[in-house]
């Protein structure tokens, strides 16, 4: 049985305020003008690959009527098992030998951002009866922050639609468990967590020639409830980095 958990990070009320264009606080934002008082993105572990990732108002915060039934893995996708021994080895190869991605500055976005990536994650835990989500094991984390550390574009390539981009971020942004509300996540650090990654793809798909690598950047930070102004890009492209 797939255990739901949801993810409410408490992001600011209102948008951040307009200030001088060098400051980056003026490039994110929430992506819609009406305040709110977070978003929650749901998203169900379940051991065959079934996850879910809906954004919606919460506006009394007992609505489960908005919350969308869990979508299944996008059809084709690449999906990468991973049990107890991967995760005790700190072993990437299931991970390569399921994507193909044996270096990754070899690997080209095209291919799969047409047919995207996704996790099962076989383990089994110690004690049968410790009710810690996955995401709070620290064996798995860390395995997924080394992964992160070597494909550190790798949120853009997630299966989104079935809540892998959610999954992934708890796994390594600090959060904590809340009866009422689920997983919630360190707002401050969420909010770095999607920065990092903005930067980190819109390069990686420019240099690969992806066409408007801004849009699928920015629709990859309001899947974790940001919206990225403009402004950003502009400060990128003014001042680009040497090669």
């Amino acid at each position: 049985m797939a255990t739901t958990i949801r993810f409410k990070p408490l992001l600011p009320l209102t948008p951040l305020p307009k200030q001088t264009n060098s400051s980056l606080t003026s490039c994110l934002s929430l992506p819609i003008s009406r305040p709110r008082r977070y978003v929650a993105v749901s998203v169900a572990f379940n051991p065959q690959g079934n996850f879910d990732v809906s954004l919606f108002d919460d506006d009394d915060g007992n609505d489960e009527s908005k919350v969308s039934p869990p979508l299944p893995p996008t059809k084709g996708r690449f999906d990468v098992v991973i049990d107890n021994d991967t995760i005790s080895r700190l072993d990437l190869s299931p991970f390569q030998a399921a994507t193909g991605m044996k270096n990754p500055l070899s690997v080209k976005p095209h291919e799969f951002l047409e047919r995207s990536i996704g996790f099962t994650i076989n383990y089994t835990r110690p004690d049968p009866r410790d009710p810690r989500e996955l995401s709070e094991y620290p064996d798995i984390r860390l395995w997924f922050v080394r992964l992160d550390a070597t494909y550190p574009w790798l949120p853009v390539l997630l299966d989104w639609r079935a809540g892998e981009l959610a999954r992934y971020a708890a796994m390594l942004v600090p959060h904590q468990m809340n009866m009422k509300m689920g997983v919630v996540f360190n707002p401050e650090a969420l909010e770095l967590f999607v920065m990092n990654k903005v930067f980190i793809v819109y390069s990686w798909l420019k240099h690969h020639n992806i066409p408007k690598p801004e849009l699928k950047a920015n629709n990859m930070a309001r899947m974790l409830g940001f919206g990225i102004g403009g402004e950003l890009y502009d400060l990128v492209e003014n001042y680009p980095l040497e090669e």
